[in-house]
């Protein structure tokens, strides 16, 4: 039985690594564009944002200082066993938000829509946005945090309900149009991660694009190669924009855009789009049936 202390220490540990260590393939995404950019602007902005990165490694603040919404994937084995059932796993993240934004890990950026008052602690109604999904083998259940900055989310989520008859050809009009306004002046901080969803409802076509941006690894595609093809169509698309890092002219507007789809209904053709920061944060805690914890930086 996985005890609740140790799914909250979990939880704390892989969001302050979250905040303050850049993920492995998102560091390597960066220097690839930087090699690549020949505007001044472009190269320093991506120089500054590895060296911030460095930086925090070290213990020197954090990663971006917008550690934004508190976010919590959380994959659970067929065979785990969780002390007090699974619905603790949502004051586990409580707790572990509290800590980190309280040890200023975690900027307390969460307030309430209409009052705007700040608890401070970045707990409140359905924050932090916990997501558990019984999808794993075995006995132990994978967290993966992702402090997600507030620009990718306030200027980088678009939904759109286009007609079939729009086809293919009108999902790349929208998207690119979407890449186009969210990366204009770095509103996003580009080089953006893209997620799109293509299908479901409405509320399943989001959170479709939000996982695709924050929960794939970069350069890993579509398993269907259809889906597959219309990733790099449409990445090869956005770096002839003229848009670089941080809005700067350049071609690395966006590192990735990752597609995933899901049946709809015949007379739909949803679309949407959510956009991730260049720093990209995210850690995942890998807990055993024992309770033994190991944290890594690698998404699989």
């Amino acid at each position: 039985m996985i005890k609740k202390d140790v799914i909250t220490e979990a939880m704390y540990n892989a969001i302050r690594l979250g905040a303050t260590k850049m993920p492995p393939d998102i560091r390597k995404a960066l220097q690839l564009a930087l090699a690549e950019e020949t505007d001044p602007m472009a190269k320093k902005h991506l120089e500054v944002s590895l060296q911030n990165a460095d930086m925090s490694e070290k213990g020197n603040g954090l990663v971006c200082a917008d550690t934004g919404f508190p976010m919590f994937f959380v994959h659970v084995g067929k065979d785990a066993c969780v002390e007090g059932s699974f619905s603790v796993i949502q004051k586990c993240a409580e707790e572990a938000t509290a800590r980190a934004t309280a040890e200023c890990f975690l900027r307390p950026t969460m307030v309430h829509p209409l009052s705007r008052k700040n608890p401070g602690d970045n707990i409140g109604a359905g924050m932090p946005k916990v997501e558990i999904i019984f999808d794993r083998e075995g006995d132990g259940i994978e967290i993966i945090a992702a402090p997600k900055g507030g620009g990718s989310e306030i200027f980088g989520t678009f939904y759109r309900m286009l007609f079939p008859a729009d086809g293919e050809a009108g999902i790349k009009k929208f998207v690119i149009e979407c890449i186009k306004d969210a990366c204009y002046a770095g509103k996003v901080c580009p080089p953006a991660i893209i997620g799109v969803g293509i299908g479901g409802t409405a509320d399943l076509c989001m959170a479709m694009a939000k996982k695709a941006a924050l929960l794939r690894p970069i350069g890993v595609h579509h398993s269907d190669p259809e889906v597959s093809r219309l990733e790099k169509e449409l990445y090869d698309s956005a770096r002839q924009l003229g848009i670089g890092p941080m809005g700067s002219r350049g071609i690395n507007a966006v590192l990735a855009i990752n597609l995933d789809v899901a049946h709809t209904h015949t007379a739909a053709l949803p679309v949407a789009v959510n956009a991730q920061c260049l720093v990209g944060r995210r850690w995942i805690a890998k807990i055993d049936g024992n309770g033994n914890i190991d944290y890594t930086g690698e998404l699989k």
